[in-house]
């Protein structure tokens, strides 16, 4: 009970309103982005609509060699992620097992805040957290990925399809399955940009919070205005 009480007291309040305004932008772009999807076309929400037009396409192919090199090719980068996910994690890690040491060196950087260990804990804690957030995502888009190669594998042959409303299912389930393993790798990202809103926590709460909304504005700019964007829904 002692211990819950003085929780509160581990940071002050500005820095608790800056940690707040993170989650707060975090999650709330997040969930932002999954209604702004279903009225205006996202960067996500048109790449799984050719997502499911190429799987369609699969079904009219005898030869799916290329389908399976383009499933491989989209999992290079989870794969990536993930195990550069690990390092970072490590040398998180490592940082934390010697917080005296870091955050002093942390300190002595130009406009960078003195803080006790355990604040400076605290924020090597949650870049922890991230990654490991971060981790997760990358290993399920991938294992999605998988799904969705099991899926072209077991399809059909072209000619052996029953009639278009068969083509038309599967096109639905697989594109939809690929599409769950980008959005997961999506997230993924997410957290990487973040993590960078965070780093800026060690200088101060202000250039946190200041970080947190200009995460925030790339990420939305990038999925709803971004050029990209355009050529794919002329």
């Amino acid at each position: 009970m002692d211990m819950l009480l003085a929780a509160p007291r581990l940071l002050p309040p500005l820095d608790w309103a800056a940690l707040l305004l993170f989650f707060a932008g975090w999650i709330g772009y997040a969930l932002f982005a999954r209604r702004r999807s279903a009225t205006r076309p996202s960067l996500l929400a048109l790449t799984n609509r050719e997502r499911r037009r190429w799987m369609l396409q699969t079904t009219w192919r005898d030869n799916r060699v290329i389908d399976g090199i383009v499933v491989q090719n989209l999992s290079t980068s989870p794969s990536f992620f993930a195990s550069t996910t690990i390092l970072i994690i490590g040398g998180l890690l490592a940082a934390l097992s010697t917080a005296d040491r870091a955050s002093e060196v942390v300190a002595s950087l130009p406009f960078a805040a003195r803080t006790s260990a355990i604040v400076f804990e605290i924020k090597l804690g949650l870049l922890t957290g991230i990654f490991v957030y971060a981790f997760f995502r990358f290993t399920w888009s991938l294992r999605q990925y998988t799904f969705g190669a099991l899926l072209v594998a077991a399809a059909p042959a072209f000619d052996r399809w029953p009639g278009d409303a068969e083509r038309e299912a599967f096109a639905d389930r697989a594109g939809r399955v690929m599409g769950l393993a980008a959005e997961t790798f999506n997230d993924g990202l997410r957290a990487y940009y973040m993590s960078f809103a965070v780093c800026a926590w060690f200088f101060s709460p202000w250039a946190f919070v200041a970080a947190t909304a200009g995460v925030v504005w790339v990420l939305y700019r990038r999925e709803f205005h971004s050029e990209v964007l355009a050529v794919l829904d002329g």
